[in-house]
């Protein structure tokens, strides 16, 4: 079938400036971590909407890329916690290349924070402690979808969900054992805000091997 698109589609007027907001380094905290904590704080303050929203990059071995977004379910000085198929595609990805790549991207006050490091499955009991606390239908959901296959139908889907549905009422649905949680710990975070003519303040935070941080301003 022939392409109905057969010019290229100018989109550059679309144009925003940043104004919100600056950003030094004696505005920063030491700690990474800490300066995450703050700006998340005020994303949630500030009613944004999915303020735990975050694209998750990861490659095959070859390194071939692909992206989502997933949500982020906690957070500490040890990493960023997010919980998903460990059979879905990103999850392939993971067990054979442990590194990825977070960004977080809050729309009204002008910021992203950019995050790389390696990759670990939680341990199975922190996974079991996140999935008792979902709605039963997310935990539903997690037993009757093979995430990433290709199935035939949604109605096959809905088949399954009503099957287990039954199969578990007035029951506790188990953990399955496919499923649970994945912390990146960082070696590198990056915090940006927007300014305005496209110069924007950028500050990384990479880990050395005495585990400090060094912090570095960034060219825009």
């Amino acid at each position: 079938m022939k392409s109905r698109i057969n010019k290229t589609i100018s989109i550059s007027h679309l144009r925003k400036e940043y104004t919100f907001a600056g950003l030094t380094e004696s505005e920063l905290e030491r700690n990474p971590f800490e300066q995450f904590t703050k700006w998340f704080i005020q994303a949630i303050e500030a009613n944004l909407p999915e303020p735990t929203a975050m694209t998750l990059a990861t490659a095959t071995r070859a390194g071939k890329p692909s992206a989502r977004v997933v949500l982020l379910k906690k957070f500490d000085d040890k990493g960023f916690v997010f919980f998903s198929n460990y059979k879905s595609r990103k999850g392939r990805e993971l067990s054979s290349n442990p590194i990825a790549a977070l960004v977080f991207h809050w729309i009204e006050p002008e910021r992203q924070v950019r995050i790389i490091g390696a990759v670990t499955k939680v341990p199975r009991e922190e996974s079991e402690e996140y999935f008792q606390s979902r709605p039963a239908g997310s935990q539903i959901a997690a037993l009757a979808s093979k995430q990433s296959e290709i199935i035939v139908s949604r109605t096959l889907l809905e088949k399954r969900v009503k099957e287990l549905t039954i199969e578990y009422r007035n029951k506790i649905i188990p953990l399955p054992p496919n499923w649970g949680g994945y912390r990146v710990a960082p070696t590198e975070i990056e915090f940006w805000q927007g300014r305005q003519n496209r110069l924007h303040d950028r500050f990384r935070y990479s880990l050395r091997k005495n585990k400090t941080w060094k912090i570095e301003r960034l060219s825009p």
